[in-house]
């Protein structure tokens, strides 16, 4: 196989970069590179496309492809054309490493429990290969959650067992549907995780775009259609079907899940059950499962105009040919914390994320299309297990129910919203406006910030959100913002619209595993994905699912 890396092709706003457009192109400049004809091409893969902005308003797209030849020596061919880029290389192809071909009728299907990313891909890959798991999801099918959950941002009635938090998908599906991962796949997981979104309905860019994303309204589809493979394949699913308690053996093995009054043996179960199943923590913590506490990052959901954040990253604030422009902003305070962007939604919407009455909590959403006129993302501190007061393993938990509760005074149950101008002067004492120099006003003035409104899932209300985090917290944040506006221009405006509380960045606690995949102290029983703080998003989630379901498929197979 032959890659060749730096393709570059210069942005033109007035032509198409859509798959089968780009794909055609690609081959013309690779056969040229490679001094054959297209017709010689055995297979073409786009591996990767990036933006380099760095001279903007001149914008570059970056290409990485694959090709295999027919009847071309790719040594030689690669060889004769002298070019740093172009290498001959062996693609990482990921393989389940089992088939289920047992059959004895006393054997226990394997059960997943939790339905969001690392669940549903952990079975997938399962019932692919002949395992038959049953998948156990507390909240509601996507379609039926979709009409609770748009019912409690109209109204303000909170289901607190299907919500954004919880039903089909997990968290993720009110999301931005981001797929980028910081993690390594030396294993192929990642592509082949990309691929399975593809094969259930996603846009087959997400296989090669640095940053792929699919939106909120086509997850929706991919992870209902990939409940119907599953069930398809011999496996079973079934909502509202909250796990109580775990039955443990004398020899500290997994031997039972009771569901209501239901008690379903089992002797591989998966705990695949996102960062806000706060009363299963507690649970596992009565029955002495292994856990820690973990650090992780609170803030606010702060909102600019889309076209400002355009406009700093491509010099075009109405782009027609390029997606609308994301960002990544991270920096350490004086006093040594981190803050830092996080889930950043491009065109997209904060909405209300929360999952326990009197509790609130907000995240970021958009739609495949990316068309709110407000950028917004998460502007995070860092906190561990000294700020949480207490030494409990879930003391993590209680730190952010506290927060989440001032949330909802601050707010009356609504969004609570402040311009950061206000936000800055309670906190630091300091006028937004006397610090203000002329550029910052300028930039102001053009993209109208003080027009600007918020792009919200929920109902809001503009209250003091100073006083929801801690003072030091507050600080921080601050300090962050200061820093984040001279890295784009306007990012510091007094008319920076700032809501919260972002308190469900990461779960608060870690449930211990062994290399095996299991838990250090109960056998069978494998933690997994994000709520067991081994994964932080859609993708990692999903890929640590089919890390698991290895793991699960070899204990299974072993017998």
């Amino acid at each position: 196989m032959i890659r060749i890396n730096q393709i570059k092709i210069i942005h033109d706003e007035n032509k198409s970069y859509d798959y089968d457009t780009i794909n055609d192109v690609l081959k013309a400049k690779v056969a040229k590179i490679l001094r054959v004809s297209v017709d010689d091409m055995e297979s073409f893969e786009i591996i990767r496309h990036s933006i380099d902005a760095r001279k903007k308003p001149e914008i570059y797209h970056i290409y990485i492809v694959d090709v295999s030849l027919k009847n071309n020596s790719e040594e030689g061919v690669v060889k004769k054309c002298r070019n740093k880029d172009v290498s001959i290389i062996e693609p990482v192809r990921y393989a389940f490493p089992y088939v289920y071909q047992h059959g004895k009728e006393e054997d226990l299907r394997p059960v997943i429990i939790g339905a969001g990313p690392a669940g549903l891909f952990c079975g997938y890959v399962l019932a692919k290969n002949g395992f038959k798991p049953l998948i156990l999801e507390r909240g509601s099918d996507v379609d039926k959650r979709t009409e609770i959950v748009e019912h409690f941002w109209k109204s303000g009635e909170l289901d607190e067992t299907t919500n954004v938090q919880f039903g089909e998908g997990g968290a993720g599906t009110f999301s931005d549907g981001k797929l980028n991962t910081m993690v390594k796949d030396k294993d192929g997981r990642g592509r082949a995780a990309l691929k399975i979104f593809v094969e259930n309905g996603a846009p087959i860019d997400i296989l090669y775009d640095a940053k792929p994303h699919i939106g909120t309204d086509i997850l929706r589809d991919v992870v209902k259609n990939m409940r119907n493979n599953i069930i398809k394949w011999g496996g079973e699913v079934r909502f509202e079907s909250k796990v109580d308690e775990i039955e443990v053996s004398k020899d500290s093995e997994i031997k039972a899940l009771k569901v209501g009054d239901e008690c379903i043996p089992c002797s591989e179960a998966v705990l695949a059950i996102g960062h806000s199943a706060r009363d299963t923590f507690y649970m596992l913590k009565d029955k002495n499962v292994e856990m820690n506490p973990k650090p992780f990052a609170v803030g606010f959901r702060v909102e600019h105009p889309q076209a400002l954040i355009n406009y700093s990253q491509y010099k075009i604030a109405e782009p027609k040919a390029l997606e609308p422009a994301p960002y990544k902003l991270t920096t350490t305070t004086d006093s040594g914390r981190g803050v830092y962007s996080f889930c950043m939604c491009p065109g997209g919407f904060v909405v209300n994320a929360s999952s326990e009455k009197g509790r609130l909590a907000v995240n970021g959403m958009s739609y495949s299309r990316r068309d709110s006129k407000n950028a917004n993302s998460a502007i995070i501190i860092t906190v561990d297990p000294k700020d949480f007061g207490s030494d409990d393993v879930l003391s993590g938990v209680e730190f952010q129910r506290g927060l989440e509760e001032k949330a909802y005074k601050a707010g009356n149950g609504k969004i609570p919203v402040e311009y950061y101008g206000k936000f800055k002067e309670a906190v630091s004492g300091a006028s937004d406006l006397a610090n203000e120099d002329a550029t910052l006003t300028q930039v102001q003035k053009d993209f109208k910030l003080i027009e600007n409104t918020p792009s919200m899932k929920g109902d809001y209300v503009f209250a003091n959100v100073h006083d929801i985090l801690p003072d030091d917290l507050n600080n921080a944040f601050v300090q962050g913002m200061e820093k984040f506006g001279r890295m784009i221009k306007g990012y510091n405006s007094e008319y920076a619209l700032v809501s919260g509380v972002e308190s469900r960045t990461s779960s608060p606690v870690r449930i211990v595993r062994g290399e095996n995949g299991e838990s250090v102290n109960v056998k069978g029983l494998f933690p997994c994905g994000e709520g067991a703080g081994y994964a932080g998003g859609i993708m990692s989630a999903a890929m640590d699912g089919m890390k698991i379901a290895e793991y699960v498929a070899g204990r299974i197979c072993k017998k």
